[in-house]
């Protein structure tokens, strides 16, 4: 992964609009164990990171936080899936866990959403098996789905 390989789908800025609009705090939580890999360093991951909330300001839009786990498996307790990263993101900012929603893209999102308490949605193929309360197919979806699900 690098910066120039790094791109912002136009769903995750519309999304981020929907729930900025209806009151919600914006956390993004996400492993990153090629960093302990030494696929990329913390220097790289900044950049990349820098970019997205310079984006997100530019379009007039809050990100709260990023919250990183370099670990590998088993090594941690921030590691999804467990919950140790949304219950951090909780302490930090006093998020209501049983009210808030995690969105991702893996079934181990899911699963520390869950254990976090939150509503949960899985952006995931046609077909895919997931415990989430929710299955999108396509992030293009996400938009109207926050827009009908938030309030």
């Amino acid at each position: 992964m690098s910066l120039e390989r790094f791109f912002i789908l136009p769903a995750f800025m519309e999304s981020l609009r929907i729930v900025n609009k209806k009151g919600y705090a914006a956390v993004i939580v996400t492993n990153q164990r090629c960093i302990e890999r030494g696929l990329i360093t913390w220097d790289e991951l900044n950049r990349i990171h820098d970019y997205l909330r310079l984006s997100v300001k530019e379009a007039g839009l809050e990100l709260l936080d990023i919250l990183v786990c370099p670990h590998g498996a088993d090594q941690c307790e921030c590691r999804k899936p467990k919950p140790g990263l949304f219950l951090e993101a909780s302490r930090r900012y006093q998020l209501d866990l049983a009210a808030s929603w995690m969105v991702g893209d893996s079934e181990t999102d899911v699963e520390a959403g869950r254990a976090a308490g939150c509503r949960t949605v899985r952006i995931a193929h046609p077909g895919a098996i997931t415990s989430a309360d929710f299955h999108l197919e396509d992030m293009s979806l996400l938009p109207d789905f926050l827009s009908s699900h938030l309030t």
